[in-house]
């Protein structure tokens, strides 16, 4: 199998790389100066090994690839940008006939719950991926990975429900490339689960570290109002316990000279002054389905609404005072 990893950023970088390191065929598909670092320099990836460049193939799109059958799509952008993404790929034609809708797996290695949705629109074969993997992507051409033993943790399975012979030899391939990649026929429970630890990566963009009373009594507001909806929607996410249970220490972050981990993805896109946030597809899912089903969410609007005014704006991450937060903290 090719893999062919749209957004070759934290997520899809490591991914990629990890597998382009154990003799898989990968091509990373990024934009702008990334794009011109990878295709220059290769894809600099630094884990708790030590740094190595990766001369992994780039390029700028689907215009640039021919499509074949045994190609896996592994889509790693943020949910803001997955729509345009998956109506360019999923026209594409696959020799000798048919298109990669019709025919090629579609990977959805991404927060939140809305992006099967939209792929399933476009793509028969959508598998969702819980991606359990602490990784920076700060410079164009750098990706960093502290996790070990593994990498990362990456439950797949197909969407809505179900597993084949297709999502048993990625997890393979995955797991001979330093991933735990367990295989459930309900994918969708992990992620909602993994939703639910994401409505605080707002909090943290904006706030800085999830630490002291004042920031954890925000980030636990929030999470009880998205246990709130989901129970209301009816949907039962992956326990605490379960989720412990895999992850155990098999994904521990490890000191790496010279790097210093800021925050996570959401922190990384103010950071890097991308313009724009994932919190519409995290606290945002919380808000949408309060609305739906009657439940009050205001420390989730609130942080959506915050969130998405620093991108916008431009401004530094960790930069909201200490008073707005005690507005939030108080109710």
């Amino acid at each position: 199998m090719r893999y062919i990893v749209i957004g070759a950023g934290a997520v899809g970088g490591t991914i990629g790389g990890r597998l382009h390191e154990s003799g898989h065929d990968v091509v990373l598909v990024a934009r702008g100066a990334h794009l011109d670092a990878l295709r220059r320099d290769g894809l600099r990836l630094t884990t708790p090994d030590g740094p190595r460049t990766l001369p992994v193939p780039a390029v700028g799109g689907p215009e640039e690839l021919d499509l074949h059958p045994g190609d896996v799509l592994l889509l790693a952008v943020k949910t803001q940008h997955s729509l345009p993404l998956l109506d360019r790929w999923a026209a594409r034609p696959v020799s000798p006939g048919g298109t990669a809708g019709e025919l090629l797996p579609l990977l959805c290695a991404q927060n939140g719950v809305e992006n099967e949705r939209l792929a399933l629109r476009r793509f028969r074969h959508v598998y969702g991926v819980c991606v359990w993997l602490p990784s920076t992507h700060l410079e164009p051409g750098r990706v960093v990975a502290p996790g070990a033993p593994l990498t990362g943790i990456l439950h797949l399975g197909r969407y809505p429900a179900g597993l084949d012979a297709t999502a048993r030899r990625i997890s393979a391939d995955l797991e001979a490339s330093g991933f735990g990649a367990p295989v459930t026929d309900d994918v969708m429970r992990w992620k909602y689960a993994k939703l639910l630890g994401n409505l605080a990566n707002a909090l943290e963009a904006v706030a800085g570290p999830v630490e002291g009373g004042l920031r954890e009594a925000v980030a636990a507001r929030a999470a009880a109002e998205g246990a709130a909806v989901l129970a209301a929607a009816g949907i039962a996410p992956a326990g605490d316990e379960e989720q412990r249970a895999v992850r155990g220490d098999r994904v521990t972050l490890r000191p790496i000279d010279g790097e210093h981990r800021g925050g996570g993805s959401s922190w990384q896109s103010l950071a890097r002054g991308a313009g724009d946030i994932e919190a519409d597809h995290l606290n945002g899912e919380v808000v949408l389905l309060g609305r739906l089903h009657g439940v009050p969410t205001p420390v989730n609007e609130a942080l959506q609404r915050l969130a998405g005014a620093f991108a916008r704006e431009g401004r530094a991450p960790s930069s909201l005072p200490d008073a707005a937060l005690a507005e939030l903290a108080a109710g």
